[in-house]
């Protein structure tokens, strides 16, 4: 049973990875896509690669969730735990993909955790969530909002005189290289989170010690699994980011994703802390598009999204709260 409990709660892992690759494709992609810079198949193909070379260079992020929101569980009850977390966290994913809203894939997997550990009597490391979470999730936006309009004004000022055909044409190539960051980063980020789930199981099932290092084939699966799923992509969602906060042009495109990529990557080597793609991006977007004209950006379409972003967690915990109580009912 404690093999079969491993391998199910893998399994169910990695289609926690796929859901959340097809889901948050969009943050890679959804400005080259609107702005005409890629193909949607072509973006998405350089999307899913980039993501599986994201995975492998860095594991900060990973030792962080694995490590330091909720204690390992080692009763017999842990396998359990992160069964849960998971299905809150992907049946949170399925209902905002569904309506098309930009919702953390990542706070739904945290809200997930903290959820079944409640449920599941093991102690939540509410320091780590504080430090970790709660106030990157409160912090990165409004930096991605931030940078974003100084980028952007500082593109506009550096290309003031030039023939805005000839820019955008530039700024239109220029857009492979920063969809290709943004996806980079979002494998380093999320491809991570699923990692450190799965070595969490790894060392409930006694198969290898807390501090050992992530083995390369849980690298591999995970990154295959997020790649698969952002080849599948996101289309509802990919319409709300590259089209309904605002129309983008290619060097707005390029300054959202110059601007979410520099954030991903400044986090997740100088702080380890697990940030949202999804949140970066879309507050990055804002930011640039305010450049334009303050009411050039659909504030009430950011309302809802932002408004979304707050209940991920609380919902995705009790999602998975439920899911537990499901599970020791059954197997007790």
């Amino acid at each position: 049973m404690d093999t079969f409990s491993l391998i199910v709660t893998i399994g169910v892992a990695l289609g926690f990875t796929y859901t959340n690759g097809f889901h948050d494709s969009a943050n890679a992609i959804a400005t080259s896509v609107s702005t005409r810079a890629l193909t949607p198949r072509a973006a998405l193909a350089m999307a899913a690669v980039m993501n599986l070379a994201g995975a492998f260079i860095g594991s900060g992020v990973a030792h962080t969730v694995s490590k330091g929101l909720i204690e390992t569980p080692t009763h017999n009850k842990g396998m359990g735990i992160l069964f849960a977390a998971l299905i809150g966290a992907i049946v949170w994913n399925l209902i905002t993909w569904y309506y098309g809203l930009p919702s953390s894939s990542s706070h739904a997997l945290f809200g997930g955790m903290v959820g079944a550990a409640l449920a599941g009597g093991t102690d939540v490391i509410w320091s780590g969530v504080l430090d970790k979470v709660v106030i990157p999730m409160i912090l990165s936006p409004i930096v991605g909002l931030i940078v974003g309009y100084l980028i952007m004004c500082l593109i506009m000022w550096l290309f003031r005189r030039t023939n805005p055909h000839k820019a955008k044409r530039g700024f239109r190539i220029a857009q492979t290289v920063s969809a290709a960051g943004m996806a980079l980063g979002h494998g380093l980020q999320d491809a991570q989170k699923t990692m450190g789930i799965v070595v969490m199981a790894l060392v409930i099932g006694d198969v290898q010690g807390s501090n050992d290092p992530i083995p390369v084939w849980v690298k591999l699966v995970c990154a295959l699994a997020m790649s698969a799923g952002t080849y599948a992509g996101g289309w509802r969602i990919m319409r709300t980011l590259g089209r309904k906060i605002i129309e983008l042009d290619p060097p707005q495109g390029f300054a959202a994703e110059a601007t979410g990529a520099s954030i991903m990557f400044a986090t997740a080597y100088m702080f380890k802390a697990p940030i949202s793609t999804t949140h970066v991006i879309t507050a990055s977007i804002m930011g640039v598009g305010a450049t334009k004209r303050v009411n050039a950006v659909r504030w009430g379409v950011a309302k809802n999204i932002v408004m979304g972003w707050f209940i991920t967690m609380p919902a995705a915990a009790l999602v998975a709260a439920a899911s537990y109580g499901v599970v020791y009912l059954v197997f007790g």
